[in-house]
């Protein structure tokens, strides 16, 4: 029998680029997404909203963004423009985790902010759990207006992260770690 804790020992991102498919679909899909939902919210303020891209839109979307970037960036590198051009080519599904902040509540910025974190990593276990591979990316799109724009979101509204979703191509192996001693201490009066 394993460790009850061995599911998240394992947990390790998958690369984009080396995502294909198949993805989750239909039921699964929307049950992952339903599970990814599930998180510590202080204040039910549902600080989170979620954007699907997929297919010929998930393709529409990439090639928007290239646009943008090559605009912004005129004379960036072609392998940075070829990067650009194909950053949503791979994994079949991409979740973007979009933050709604409430600035008239009482409930901080940044608890708002974590809460939206949280739906982002439980997309991440949540894909794990079904077999697939996953990644958490941000990029310059993330903290990008007219970005922001192309996705339809409102001004109180960022992306915090687009998890690429899909079945991994290669074996990945896991990066370094920290040691738990590096980074723990025991506080006393």
């Amino acid at each position: 029998m394993s460790h009850p804790l061995s599911f998240l020992q394992q947990r390790h991102s998958v690369p984009s680029r080396q995502l294909g498919g198949p993805g989750p679909s239909g039921d699964e899909l929307q049950t992952l997404l339903q599970t990814a939902i599930r998180v510590p919210d202080h204040g039910k303020l549902v600080p989170f909203r979620l954007i699907l891209l997929q297919g010929e839109a998930k393709l529409a979307f990439g090639a928007r963004l290239a646009e943008l970037s090559l605009r912004v960036n005129p004379n960036m590198p072609e392998s940075k423009r070829e990067k650009d051009r194909t950053r949503y080519d791979f994994a079949p599904v991409v979740v973007a985790a979009i933050a709604h902040i409430d600035e008239s509540s009482t409930v901080p910025v940044i608890e708002q902010k974590l809460s939206v974190g949280c739906v982002a990593y439980n997309l991440l276990l949540g894909a794990q759990a079904l077999g697939y591979g996953a990644q958490w990316l941000t990029g310059w799109a993330a903290y990008n207006r007219e970005a922001a724009g192309i996705l339809g979101l409102a001004d109180n509204e960022h992306v915090v992260g687009f998890v690429h979703i899909g079945t991994p191509q290669i074996d990945v192996p896991d990066r370094d770690r920290p040691e738990l001693a590096d980074v723990l201490r025991t506080w006393t009066p």
